[in-house]
Order: C-alpha cells, then sequence, then structure tokens
C-alpha cells in the first residue's frame, strides 16, 4: 500500500498574525511571481511532509500512548499550517496559468480534513487514531489458542484451515474485536468528513462529500461510473469464476451451503472473501492436478531456510536487474521488515513510505516467510522504486499519475515474480524434463483468476458502500445491511451467521477505518495486465503473457523507469 499525504501543504509567506492576508493583498495574476511561490512552497512542503510522516512512522511501528501523543501533535499542527497556506493560495488567480503551474495550484487548494475547526479537527483525528487503533491491536481467541492477532496468525488460519467450524469462529471473532467496536466513531468520522468536505474549494470546484476529495485526485469527472462499467464488463468471467468454486464448496459442505446460492464469506481462504487462491490447498477439486507441485512455494522457502532479509534482497535484485536502483542505505537502516521480538505492537499492514527527502524511503511489513508476503515485499518495493524515479519532482508532484499507477506498478512486477518459469529460476519451484509444462500453466492460470479476477468485485464494493454512506443514500442506520446487499449483489457472498446493526462488518478491513480510498486497487488489477502486455512485447516477444517473465530485460526496465519518472 502507498502511504501518501493526500492533500498537499505550503508555506506561509505574507500573513497578518491572525492568519489571514491583509486587507491591501491583491489578486495575483503574474505567473512568474507565481512560479517564485510555487518553488519556495515545494521546498517548505518537503520539510512538513517530513514531520507528518516521522510522527505517524513513529506511532505505526510503535504504538504506545508517548507515540500516539507525538503522531496527535503532528497532525494538529499539520492540520493548522494547511489552513494558513490555503488563505495564502487564495491570493493567486491561477485560472490561466501554464498546465504545468496552474495543476500545482489546484493541488495546493485542496486542503482536505484539515478545513475543519479547531474543535471538529480534534474529534476527527480522535475518532481516526482511535479505530487504527482498534483495527491494529485486535486480538482473539479461536479453539484453545489466544491472543491471535490478525498477521500472521488469522491469515495463516483461514489460508490453510479446512475446518469449518473454525473458520466461523475465526470469522465472527475478528468481526466482533475490530469493526463492531468502532461503528460509533466511523459514523462520527464521515459527518466531519463530508464538513471537512464542503469547506474545500478549488476555483470553481465545489465538493459535497469526503469522496469528492478523495476522487478529484484521478483527475476524472466520471471516475465512478467508468469503475462501474469496468466491474460490468469483467462480471461474466467472475460469474463462471464464482459457479466452479461455489460447486466444489458444495462437494466439500454439502449441508452448509446457502439455498440462494452465494457463497459463505469464510470458506473462500481469506479473512475478506477478497482473494481465493488459497482454496487450491483446501477445498478438493479446485486445483485441477493436485499431483503437480504446488504453485504456492512456501514450504520450499522455509526448506531453504529463507528469511526477511532475504526475501527482500531477492526483491532488491529483481528490480537491479531492470535496470533500476538498489535501494538506499537509509533503506535498510530505517526500514521495518519484521514484528518486533519484544511486546511492542505496531501497525503490520504492509506499507511504502516516502520522508520527502532523496534518499530516505522505507517499508513497514510484519514479514512472514511464506509467497503471498514474497509478492507482497515485490509489490511494497515497487512503490519505493516510483518514489525513487520521481523524487527530483517538486513537491507537489511527488505522488502516482493517479492513485491506480502507484499500486499497479508493484503487482505488475508480481505478475512476472509469481510465474512458474520465475520460481524455478530462483530456485523455488524446481521443474525438469518430466513436469508437464501445461498442467503446471493451468495450475499458475486458475490461481491467478482466483487472486485476480475472483477480487474485482470485491475491490469495487468497499468504495461503493462509502459512496452510498457519505452521500446519504444509506442511513447510518442500514450501514451493516448496505455493506452485505453490496457483496451479495456484486459478489455473491453472504455473511455465514445472522448480521444486525450491532455489528459493522466493514470496519473489519483495514481500509474503512484508516479511510485509505480503495478503488486504487481496482484499477491497480486492470492496469498491471495492460503493463505487463506493454513490456512484455520488448524481450519477451513470442512468449504467452502468462509465461512473460520480464526479470533481466533492461529494455522493458528503461520503459518502465520512464514512465514512473514522468509520474503526475
Amino acid at each position: 500500500m502507498n502511504l501518501s499525504v493526500f492533500v498537499s501543504l505550503i508555506t506561509l509567506l505574507v500573513m497578518r498574525s491572525d492568519g489571514k492576508p491583509s486587507k491591501d493583498d491583491s489578486i495575483i495574476t503574474n505567473e512568474d511571481k507565481a512560479k517564485e511561490y510555487l518553488k519556495e512552497v515545494n521546498g517548505r512542503m518537503e520539510v512538513e511532509y517530513r514531520k507528518q510522516s516521522e510522527a505517524w512512522w513513529g506511532y505505526s511501528t510503535d504504538m504506545n500512548n508517548r507515540t500516539l501523543e507525538a503522531q496527535t501533535k503532528a497532525m494538529e499542527a499539520f492540520d493548522e499550517f494547511q489552513k494558513k497556506q490555503a488563505i495564502e493560495t487564495k491570493r493567486y488567480n491561477w485560472t490561466n496559468f501554464d498546465e504545468y503551474n496552474r495543476r500545482q495550484f489546484d493541488r495546493l487548494a485542496l486542503i482536505g480534513t484539515s478545513a475543519l475547526s479547531e474543535k471538529d479537527s480534534k474529534t476527527f483525528t480522535r475518532v481516526t487514531t482511535e479505530m487504527e487503533t482498534i483495527y491494529s491491536s485486535a486480538k482473539i481467541c479461536v479453539a484453545d489458542k489466544c491472543d491471535l492477532e490478525l498477521d500472521p496468525d488469522l491469515e495463516k488460519l483461514m489460508a490453510e484451515s479446512k475446518d469449518y467450524d473454525k473458520l466461523l469462529e475465526a470469522w465472527v471473532k475478528w468481526r466482533d474485536a475490530s469493526g463492531k467496536l468502532m461503528r460509533k466513531n466511523y459514523i462520527k468520522y464521515y459527518h466531519l468528513g463530508n464538513k471537512a468536505a464542503k469547506l474545500n474549494k478549488v476555483l470553481n470546484r465545489e465538493f459535497k462529500t469526503l469522496d469528492d476529495i478523495w476522487l478529484y485526485s484521478w483527475e476524472t469527472d466520471d471516475i465512478r461510473e467508468q469503475t462501474a462499467k469496468q466491474l460490468d464488463q469483467m462480471l461474466p468471467f467472475y460469474q463462471k469464476i464464482h459457479a466452479f468454486v461455489r460447486m466444489r464448496l458444495e462437494k466439500a459442505f454439502p449441508d452448509k451451503m446457502p439455498k440462494d446460492r452465494t457463497i459463505p464469506a469464510h470458506l473462500l481462504g481469506n479473512m475478506w472473501a477478497q482473494q481465493w487462491g488459497n482454496i487450491m490447498n483446501t477445498v478438493p477439486g479446485v486445483d485441477p492436478f493436485p499431483s503437480l507441485a504446488p504453485i504456492d512455494v512456501t514450504n520450499e522457502m522455509k526448506a531453504q531456510k529463507y528469511t526477511a532479509k532475504r526475501m527482500f534482497e531477492l526483491s532488491e535484485q529483481f528490480f537491479v536487474d531492470l535496470g533500476f536502483e538498489k535501494m538506499t542505505q537509509k533503506f535498510w537502516e530505517k526500514s521495518v521488515i519484521e514484528k518486533h521480538k519484544d511486546n511492542r505492537s505496531m501497525v503490520c499492514h504492509a506499507s511504502a513510505w516516502d520522508f520527502y527527502t532523496q534518499d530516505d524511503f522505507r517499508i513497514k511489513q510484519c514479514t512472514d516467510v511464506d509467497m503471498e508476503d514474497l509478492i507482497i515485499i515485490h509489490h511494497e518495493m515497487g512503490h519505493i522504486e516510483y518514489f525513487m524515479q520521481y523524487r527530483a519532482q517538486p513537491a507537489v508532484y511527488r505522488d502516482g499519475a493517479n492513485p491506480g499507477f502507484h499500486e499497479a506498478i508493484g503487482d505488475l512486477i508480481a505478475l512476472s515474480v509469481a510465474t512458474p518459469k520465475h520460481l524455478n529460476k530462483i530456485g523455488l519451484l524446481r521443474m525438469d524434463d518430466s513436469i508437464d509444462m501445461k498442467k503446471i500453466n493451468i495450475k499458475f492460470q486458475l490461481k491467478m483468476a482466483l487472486d485476480k479476477l475472483a477480487f474485482l468485485p470485491f475491490g469495487f464494493i468497499v468504495d461503493k458502500w462509502r459512496w452510498d454512506v457519505f452521500s446519504g443514500n444509506v442511513s447510518k442506520d442500514h450501514l451493516n445491511r448496505h455493506w452485505w446487499q453490496l457483496r451479495g449483489q456484486y459478489q455473491g457472498v453472504s455473511p455465514p451467521v445472522t448480521r444486525s446493526e450491532d455489528d459493522f462488518d466493514p470496519g473489519a478491513k483495514y481500509h474503512i477505518p484508516t479511510s485509505v480510498e480503495y478503488i486504487r486497487y481496482f484499477a491497480a488489477h486492470i492496469l498491471q495486465f495492460q503493463f505487463h502486455k506493454a513490456l512484455c512485447g520488448f524481450g519477451q516477444k513470442g512468449v504467452p503473457l502468462h509465461e512473460c517473465d520480464i526479470d533481466g530485460d533492461k529494455e522493458a526496465g528503461n520503459k518502465l523507469k520512464y514512465v514512473c519518472h514522468q509520474n503526475t
């Protein structure tokens, strides 16, 4: 995940002590003066971003009262800075500026939730921090084991268990310990978020809801409609995968399947039923060739005594072989790539961080030695390489071309890493002339469909639910009901036990309490294949797309570096 601060910040230049421009200030239309202003502002922005990021990093990697207080103070200072810079920005009329400069002003003018009053801002900070803390510190008991955390304990259980009742217990208790506890805070959160949206204005553009602010960065007015249209085009393929999986589950659990043809959400190998590839190992009949070597190379990684450090070094080498840079010295010194061995708590959800210098980039991840985390590492390092490619850009442009691009770059690399050919190349999937490669490739393509294609409805639902809630089309009394209506309608999954409005199941997904827009992942799941197809047209001409491995292809790497460097 790319942890970036959405809204830009700029410095206070000519300002009275009350934070308002003096009465004799006039609107500035001179573009040369505006360029001078932007140059200075971008330098100061980097300082403010660093302060904010350091405070967030401190809390995310060591959750305690001291770091929480530091994070809260940093957020309050950030909000105050934003308010002042918004006033200063309004001294300029950038309507007729060159597009390069105009877009910078557009970004600077949007200050998001920093537009809230001091009282509302403190409330917003409090509820968002409480929700993230609830999520990141949740622990449950399943059967005779206690103090189980989501990562890696519950994720491993959901991925590997074949026990219907144990899966059900983990599914229910996780939601009781996470989402259910944040419902009231979430209602406060989105009401304040909508209030902030109405206080933002970019020239003639007004915002009504918090998601209007999020979607502005796409620079596509009909992004909601385009996303829905893309999903509609993919649904016929998804429905075939759904029917195949349901048929296999009916045989595995003949007395447990609903009559409405949905799939109970706890049976798909993932806590959120968003990716289904794990059921190739747990549900009989899903893997068409179970006697062949598994595509998941976790056991081989453990047999070869892989470590988190070795997994990160392997990922780095992949990028270097494409012509990208090595990770910086500060990356290796400051990244947190494993869960602390002492009692310190941290946010385990993997994320990549840009600290707005030329050499300080980090990854935070509670790495487990398995194939899933090997793929995640390549994904997160893709963010880092993207950061490094555009670090010479003005601070306001140090972000992806759109939110989906950033997610797609890492996923693009993972498409090569996960191929049987590449896994064989790095010694994790042993293949020789006796192996039926046609069958191996069928296994691989099925796993890709279960992970990538099956994700698309979920990738849409998370934000579709928020759009409906933020707009007021869904009452606060029907939050959970609407969540399951959407999941049934688009994904064909259902809750395995009765749910009510005492529950808040959306909050059991990280991106809901942490306010991370989600259609970026939907878009990335499409973009990554478009990028992959384009890059495979260089050194891999004539190779079937599902066999393409761009490892070591400098020409493809140079094209990808160019795209990343151009950035926003």
